[in-house]
């Protein structure tokens, strides 16, 4: 297993959709170990490829934050079957450290998703698993949390990410010198 770097916004990365996985192979195995490991060292309850700068349908979520084996959920090209109720918590981004907000999201859900070996399976989450399943998923179709914001929270995390793209195009224009 291996840290990978967690690519952080406005990587373009982040907004683009994950292609399908196909293989079910020793790669994709130590994508998932490395993605466990990166998120419960960041640590996070939940990590998408994209954010590892791998463009597949793959995420990892434990709301144990490592605590519990039982508790991490793989998430190999996840599609959601149900949702209901409805829920606004504060959420928060490895990709978009330092801004949180409370975002609207469905209060239970439930998915199928495949494993490692390619066995699909059923996930059902309410509370924060809920909110960790749906906010992984948005990533592997190029959404981030800032993006589910309404009204005056939506402009302020627009200026925020304004804010975080200025401060890097500075940084990668200091790099290119």
């Amino acid at each position: 297993m291996a840290l990978r770097r967690i690519r952080l916004y406005p990587d373009p990365v982040l907004r683009q959709p994950g292609a399908r996985v196909e293989s079910f192979d020793e790669e994709l195995r130590r994508l998932v170990d490395d993605m466990v490991e990166t998120m419960h060292t960041a640590p996070g309850i939940g990590l998408a490829a994209p954010q590892v700068g791998v463009s597949l349908r793959v995420a990892v979520v434990d709301t144990s934050v490592g605590q519990e084996p039982a508790a991490l959920k793989v998430l190999i090209n996840p599609q959601v079957l149900q949702v209901s109720g409805s829920q606004v918590e504060p959420e928060g981004c490895l990709s978009i450290p330092g801004f949180t907000d409370k975002v609207e999201r469905p209060a239970e859900v439930t998915i199928v998703a495949s494993d490692v070996a390619g066995e699909p399976h059923e996930i059902h989450g309410s509370g924060l698993l809920a909110r960790a399943l749906l906010h992984e998923i948005d990533h592997l179709d190029g959404i981030l949390f800032p993006d589910r914001l309404r009204g005056l929270r939506r402009e302020r995390a627009k200026r925020t990410l304004k804010k975080m793209l200025r401060e890097s195009e500075a940084v990668w224009a200091s790099e290119s010198r």
